[in-house]
């Protein structure tokens, strides 16, 4: 390996991924020049990064090798007026966006008595919303295909958490859904909330016929929020698929959706965050942590 010209070993490493870059500088020392080069890391950005750059809110400053801005990207940035989060996983390369709640369409938030907007310490956004009360619950995001990374399987996901005083969310499961172009609908449930042992029995007792047709109608299986690494918790929105570079179909619409509309049923005490589209991970980066 070490007979390889420096250029020859870079051009093959920018057919490979970042995550065999990373290994490779342990191969050879010319294996460990290459791997830092520009020419390999320019192909793993994603396209239009420069604006991306130019865009985010966060510090301004220069990058002295390609290497050192895709790790930065790694980390994530504000962008868009501070209304999204771009960010790309450090071994493929994939893109990330969360957007936040003020890029979101939610029924009524613009109405004080049923939401309320503030700044939160626990919030990567300036501000997040807080349902006070609303019998319509009904979040809807969107974002385009050409966004994110082509030929990719994609998972999109609600940010929320639920406050001390929460009511009215355990009971009526909300519908998820997500709609790629003039595609169908995949339609989920879930609950807005986790229930205690202690609340099913009581759920049970005072609406079992009712929880029994629940239980019928979505499994058995209880859908729940689950909790994330940063604190929040997140509801499973639904999957896509992105199309093929240049194939045609690689910029269509996403539609996100989580309502909660069956029966007027009274609720309040969530914080939405944002709504987080990210790369489902893949069998190799399990590989990669031992997880698999």
């Amino acid at each position: 390996m070490n007979m390889l010209p420096e250029a020859c070993v870079a051009n093959i490493l920018s057919f490979t991924t970042p995550a065999d870059t990373f290994s490779s500088a342990a191969v050879s020392s010319v294996f460990s020049v290459a791997a830092d080069s520009d020419f390999v890391w320019e192909k793993f950005l994603p396209s239009g990064y420069s604006h991306l750059i130019s865009t985010s809110t966060t510090r301004r400053r220069k990058f002295s090798s390609k290497k050192e801005l895709y790790r930065r990207l790694c980390e994530s940035i504000l962008i868009d007026n501070g209304r999204k989060i771009f960010k790309i996983d450090r071994l493929s390369g994939k893109i990330t966006y969360v957007l936040s709640a003020r890029d979101l369409s939610i029924t009524w938030s613009d109405q004080r008595h049923y939401w309320f907007w503030s700044r939160r310490a626990d919030s990567r956004f300036s501000e997040a919303v807080q349902l006070m009360v609303t019998n319509w619950l009904e979040i809807k995001g969107k974002i385009q295909t050409g966004a994110l990374s082509p030929n990719t399987s994609y998972e999109a996901y609600l940010i929320m958490k639920v406050t001390e005083r929460a009511y009215g969310l355990e009971l009526v499961p909300a519908e998820t859904w997500v709609k790629v172009g003039n595609g169908k609908k995949q339609i989920k449930s879930s609950y807005l909330s986790r229930l205690s042992n202690k609340k099913q029995q009581m759920e049970r007792l005072f609406y079992g016929h009712r929880v029994a047709k629940k239980d019928e109608a979505f499994g058995s299986r209880r859908r729940e929020p689950r909790v994330r690494d940063d604190g929040w918790m997140e509801i499973e929105i639904g999957e896509f698929e992105t199309g093929r570079e240049g194939g045609g179909d690689d910029d269509k619409e996403v539609v996100m959706s989580l309502t909660e509309v069956i029966g007027y049923q009274l609720k309040g005490g969530i914080v939405i965050d944002g709504i987080e589209v990210r790369p489902k991970p893949s069998k190799v980066s399990a590989e990669y942590f031992g997880l698999s």
